[in-house]
């Protein structure tokens, strides 16, 4: 498939979720540069902002298998996993896969379980594969994990530990929409749900030519430079305790691959990497106590060094 294509089939895949999400393109857009990237996500906003609609828009949109998860404490790794059990006809045991086997995941409040079932996860997102019983299973080849959690609840919570937030190629919030956008969301919902009338309009087949053709997209050993200068500057920063690692450079350098196929371009252009840097790289911060008591965020450190950083000529 060359650019072309693929950029349409994304550009089609934005407008079908139009449909359900009303004023959400930005959120839209940096979706679909992780799936054509081969990331996860990591939806943090407050309840009733459309992140688990926007989950399932996308996977109403894709014709692939979608399963969804919903965490919660009492929630065990064989839950996601799978499990084998014991066949008294056979006298063997036999391998039922669990919701991990999917092509889209949904790991609704995922936050909500313990770090033993969170960590079902890590084998997953980082290799594309499972082990059970001392076995590995490989995952589908198209593989998309959207994660959702609630920034304002504590109770009955556990905060992700830095290794699962790694995995996540970006963390980013919806927002409320403006007024105008939301009278619309009113009237479309009226007397039922436009997710329930939508239909899917790109194929798994699609979706692997759009990775393969968002690896083509040229990005120049400038602009290589000034992701590494990015990510490197996270290490040294004031506030900063823990920078994050080059497993961040490559998520930019794909996600910007991504960006610029969906925006029609055959090369990457340094706007494009500095949309996606907070998304990217802030979540993988660890702050200093002292730093978030006195206001400092990750998302704020990021985009200084964006406006601090000379942009490549």
């Amino acid at each position: 498939m060359d650019a072309l294509s693929a950029h349409t089939i994304l550009q089609q895949l934005a407008t079908n979720i139009s449909r359900v999400m009303q004023g959400q393109s930005g959120a839209t857009r940096k979706l679909l540069a992780a799936l054509a990237s081969g990331g996860h996500v990591l939806l943090e906003d407050f309840p009733g902002t459309g992140k688990t609609t926007l989950a399932k828009a996308l996977a109403r949109s894709v014709d692939a298998r979608f399963k969804r998860v919903q965490f919660t404490p009492d929630l065990l790794p064989s839950d996601i996993l799978g499990v084998s059990i014991f066949s008294q006809r056979d006298q063997h045991f036999h391998f039922h896969e669990g919701p991990i086997f999917t092509n889209i995941l949904l790991a609704d409040e995922i936050n909500r379980a313990s770090p033993r079932t969170q960590s079902a996860l890590l084998e997953a997102m980082g290799e594309r594969q499972v082990s059970v019983d001392g076995e590995r299973r490989d995952l589908a080849e198209v593989f998309f994990v959207i994660a959702t959690q609630n920034p304002v609840e504590f109770r009955g919570t556990y905060p992700l530990p830095e290794a699962q937030m790694d995995r996540f190629a970006m963390q980013f919030t919806l927002g409320y929409v403006p007024p105008d956008d939301e009278v619309t969301v009113l009237t479309a919902q009226a007397t039922g749900h436009p997710l329930e009338s939508l239909t899917s309009c790109a194929t798994l087949q699609d979706i692997l030519m759009v990775k393969r053709a968002a690896q083509g997209i040229r990005f120049s050993a400038e602009l290589k430079r000034y992701v590494v200068d990015l990510v490197s500057a996270t290490r040294t920063a004031n506030g900063v305790q823990l920078g994050a690692s080059p497993r961040a450079s490559l998520a930019l350098m794909k996600g910007a691959q991504a960006l610029a196929l969906f925006d029609g371009q055959d090369f990457v252009t340094p706007e494009q990497i500095q949309e996606l840097a907070v998304p990217v790289i802030a979540h993988r911060l660890v702050m200093q106590p002292q730093a978030r008591f006195s206001g400092l965020t990750a998302s704020g450190v990021v985009a200084d060094i964006v406006k601090q950083l000379k942009v490549p000529a």
